[in-house]
């Protein structure tokens, strides 16, 4: 499948791609909002059209993600790994159309030296909703289908950019419930010398679930907060 997603040359296409991807397609063509996250954006059309990017490739270790650790001086989401991305910008176009597939590379690109080029959009998952900052996210699937060169650009925005093997998400030792001093709790991965929560991890743990890999875990097993976070 492919789909023409208007100008400067953006499109979605599942031609192609490993074949591994299949089931994160086929779970990006079927999943619910819901079945995603209890978030989801207002009704009324309120918070900030954003987007990121979620980019599998494959490493030596076989599928891997592209994450990053934001910056600790940054507003919101400080210190936090996430997918990159950030919110529309006027030239990235519509936010109902095309705009969040071109926010997400755009960002990428901004955050990590990505080459966009190398990059193929296959999906796009249903928007959620993060209310503490009041984004309303789209996340777009890609295949890092041309790997480049990636790292900080901006130490005031990005503190590291790194890859995780899916297999290190997948592992049971690396997964725990993380717990916030609100009483909020979600699912976390400790990998990478890092402590994935929030929203990123709430993503990654339900396509791990749709696309099938998930393994059984200790839901138990509780990981606490800083207040700061």
């Amino acid at each position: 499948m492919t789909r023409a997603s208007g100008t400067q040359g953006v499109t979605l296409s599942t031609e192609g791609l490993p074949g591994w991807l299949d089931p994160v397609v086929r779970a990006a063509e079927t999943v619910q909002p819901r079945q995603l996250s209890r978030f989801l954006p207002p009704e009324d059309g309120a918070g900030r059209q954003s987007a990121v990017l979620i980019l599998f490739g494959e490493g030596e270790r076989g599928p891997q993600l592209l994450l990053m650790e934001r910056a600790s001086s940054l507003r919101s989401h400080a210190g936090q790994p996430s997918f990159p991305g950030g919110a529309l910008d006027p030239q990235d176009g519509d936010p109902e159309g095309d705009g969040p597939l071109r926010a997400a590379l755009r960002e990428a690109e901004e955050e990590t030296g990505l080459d966009p080029s190398g990059v193929q959009l296959f999906g796009v998952l249903p928007r959620l909703y993060i209310p503490v900052s009041g984004f309303v996210v789209t996340p777009v699937l890609a295949w890092w289908r041309e790997p480049s060169p990636v790292g900080v650009v901006d130490p005031n925005e990005t503190a590291r950019v790194f890859t995780v093997p899916v297999a290190d998400l997948t592992d049971p030792a690396h997964r725990a419930t993380a717990v916030h001093p609100s009483g909020h709790s979600g699912p976390a991965f400790l990998v990478e010398s890092a402590l994935v929560w929030g929203f990123t991890a709430g993503i990654i743990d339900r396509l791990l679930h749709y696309a099938g890999w998930e393994r059984p875990w200790d839901r138990d097993r509780r990981v606490p907060l800083d207040w700061r976070s």
